[in-house]
């Protein structure tokens, strides 16, 4: 696949407007129109349509399975230029709150005097809903990361994703009392009726700039050196608070990880700040 430019930062979004379909949406669903005109006119020739039509379903199926792909409708892959300008990061944490690691990090983050966007799952977050309000009390952000954040995500349909993504929105919401404007997909994975359900709730899907596969790396070392190689303003950088992979002395990496990648922060003169920090109301999408 050709590399993507990085669109420019989404806009206000209102819910109630009409959803522009992305140009590879647009190009499938003349392909598949041209095709069953091609097998009306020229019924013999259904091996060229089928093997069209399928080349086009991989071709969908394959951008869903890339996080930071644009090609299904707007990413947030990166921070503005005006917070890049400001010297701003978004460090985003995944998959909380969890009463065994979040804490900690939380302290960590206080000590540096950092701000960070935890994308929650709503059903941990009914469970721990006091760690949930303690993180924004803290003054931290906290968006929608999905209901229960099912392997089998990027397979809904429509009606599914709203649900799944509403009851998130709402049970988040009602324990924060502040309704998220951010959506982050579960491992970042989607297909193309995820778009226009986030469109109609309001949220901004949020992919990153460098991830440190902390899920499955449990060096610290490694996972630090992927976060900050070529770090620099701008970025969106995730970690994981639950589902995150150990050391070999059975500490949490992200808390290994997240000591030096504040003191980075300093020494390049980075400041981490919350994605609504970051995007500041005239960028967010409305409520």
């Amino acid at each position: 696949m050709h590399a993507q430019p990085t669109p420019a930062a989404p806009g206000p979004a209102d819910a109630t407007a009409h959803w522009h379909w992305p140009l590879l949406l647009k190009g499938s669903a003349v392909l598949h129109l041209g095709a069953g005109a091609a097998l009306l006119a020229a019924p013999q020739q259904w091996p060229w349509a089928l093997g069209a039509i399928a080349a086009n379903h991989a071709l969908v199926t394959a951008t869903g399975l890339w996080p930071r792909s644009t090609w299904l409708g707007d990413n947030l892959r990166r921070l503005p230029e005006a917070a890049a300008a400001r010297g701003e990061v978004a460090l985003t944490i995944d998959d909380g709150p969890n009463p065994d690691v979040t804490p900690a990090v939380l302290d960590l983050l206080d000590a540096a005097g950092a701000r960070a966007t935890f994308f929650c799952i709503a059903a941990q977050a009914e469970r721990h809903a006091a760690l949930c309000r303690e993180i924004v009390r803290r003054g931290h952000g906290v968006e929608n990361h999905s209901h229960r954040h099912a392997h089998n995500f990027s397979l809904l349909g429509p009606r599914a994703l709203r649900r799944e993504v509403g009851r998130a929105q709402d049970a988040l919401s009602q324990i924060t009392g502040q309704r998220p404007r951010f959506f982050r997909a579960p491992a970042g994975l989607r297909n193309p009726f995820l778009a226009p359900q986030l469109h109609r709730l309001g949220l901004c899907l949020v992919s990153w700039t460098r991830r440190g596969f902390d899920t499955v790396r449990g060096d610290p070392a490694d996972v630090l050196a992927r976060l900050t190689h070529r770090l620099r303003a701008g970025d969106i950088l995730l970690l994981h608070d639950a589902h995150m992979a150990h050391t070999a002395g059975g500490r949490p990496v992200v808390l290994e990880v997240l000591p030096a990648l504040l003191r980075r922060f300093e020494l390049d003169g980075l400041r981490p700040v919350t994605l609504v920090e970051a995007m500041r109301p005239g960028l967010l999408p409305s409520r």
